[in-house]
């Protein structure tokens, strides 16, 4: 599951409840939204009266011109109205389109309008609410985007009346029972780990389950969605080098960050709390700073704006011999590849230069056909000063912050 919506058409309609004739035999397309909410019990009936008019129009369909969308954004629970077997809606879908998340450009538009579009509050957003159009408006209505991060959490999640703290458990994880707990928290917290770190992981704090580590993945990933298995670029699919990723940042934040602070606030010093969540979250920005700074270039790629053409989706490259590079990008029409280290902290990407010098090398002699090409560095972070982009420079490599990629978005 991810946190994008899912627009599901069903090619005929639901009946208008007068009993003598249909908003789509009329020639109107009919649209209910959230419509993961008839998964509840108190709704679910809704399903089956909506099953007969559907049933009634497709002996004609033909001659309906009108039609049905429904609308949600949690995928496992649209799943359980329109695919189980047992699922009055089975088998009925027509069409499914998958609506994405809003662009970084759109992201800044909001940030422009209503605050202060610092490299800092963009990746303090993203890495909460990546694009996902509810949790920005949520963020406005609450007059929090353009709070510092602890005003902006504490209004967001730890008030009584904050929109979002019981999000994560009423929506991404309740169906789940608390039932992969040790496993989804691990990833969250341990962003790229693999198969190997989570059975260690498990053995270690619940052993009972350790020979269901690999059911419980499997389930996670393909069943829930919450999860993805990442390659390094260039792998192929069948190869072992695979890392566990939390696929959306909401939850991802929530359960590395945020939901064991939440959860203590009837009994620790909300102001503590806040203050703990926030320096967790922080920690949390490094991987989030990872996909933002991926997304962005491609990104600025699609829409040929100016920097680097990408041929391949920007990954990073790792390998068992502890090769890391935190990006790699392709330019195969100008033979180009470029090479990058990421930090949340700009003052520790000096001292990161000389050890990806190394790492590149390692993947330059595993991968000689790139040899050829003209090889970039790039050293990202949020913010670098003046000072230190010329020391990076004079060392041969680019110095990029979130200032320049975002500058003509």
């Amino acid at each position: 599951m991810t946190s994008t919506s899912n627009l599901t058409a069903i090619n005929l309609s639901l009946g208008a409840w007068n009993g003598d004739a249909t908003l789509a035999e009329q020639g109107f397309v009919v649209v209910l939204d959230e419509f993961q909410y008839f998964h509840r019990a108190a709704l679910i009936e809704f399903t089956s009266h909506l099953q007969r008019e559907v049933d009634r129009l497709s002996a004609s369909a033909s001659n309906v011109p009108g039609g049905l969308f429904v609308l949600g954004s949690i995928h496992a629970e649209l799943t359980a109205l329109l695919d189980d077997r047992d699922a009055p809606l089975y088998n009925r879908l027509t069409d499914t389109i998958e609506v994405g998340h809003l662009d970084i450009a759109s992201i800044m538009e909001i940030l422009r309008a209503h605050a202060d579009p610092d490299p800092e509050r963009l990746l303090l957003l993203w890495n909460l609410f990546e694009g996902v159009p509810k949790f920005y408006r949520d963020c406005f209505e609450q007059g929090a985007l353009a709070c510092s991060a602890p005003d902006l959490l504490r209004r967001m999640f730890f008030l009584s009346s904050a929109p979002l703290r019981n999000e994560a458990e009423n929506w991404f994880l309740h169906e789940l029972r608390g039932r992969y707990d040790v496993v989804l928290k691990f990833i969250a917290r341990n962003p790229g780990c693999s198969n190997g770190d989570l059975d260690m992981h498990v053995r270690q704090v619940s052993p009972e389950s350790a020979e269901q580590t690999a059911g419980y993945v499997k389930i996670l990933t393909e069943r829930y969605e919450l999860i993805e298995r990442r390659l390094p670029v260039f792998a192929k699919k069948k190869e072992r080098k695979g890392r566990y990723h939390v696929r959306d940042n909401f939850l991802r934040s929530w359960l590395s960050a945020l939901a064991p602070f939440v959860s203590a606030v009837n009994f620790q010093p909300t102001e503590v709390l806040v203050q703990r969540a926030s320096a967790r979250l922080q920690e949390a920005e490094g991987a989030g700073l990872e996909r933002l700074v991926a997304t962005l270039y491609e990104e600025r790629s699609r829409k040929a704006l100016p920097g680097f053409a990408l041929s391949h989706r920007i990954d990073g490259y790792w390998d068992a011999q502890g090769t890391e590079i935190d990006l790699v990008a392709v330019d195969d029409l100008a033979l180009r590849i470029r090479f990058g280290t990421c930090k949340r902290d700009e003052a520790k990407l000096e001292s990161s230069l000389a050890v990806t010098d190394e790492h590149i090398g390692r993947f330059l002699a595993q991968l000689p056909r790139y040899r050829t090409y003209s090889v970039e560095k790039v050293a990202i972070a949020p913010r670098i000063a003046p000072d230190r982009a010329e020391r990076i420079q004079a060392r041969g490599w680019l110095a990029e912050d979130l200032r320049t990629l975002t500058a003509d978005l």
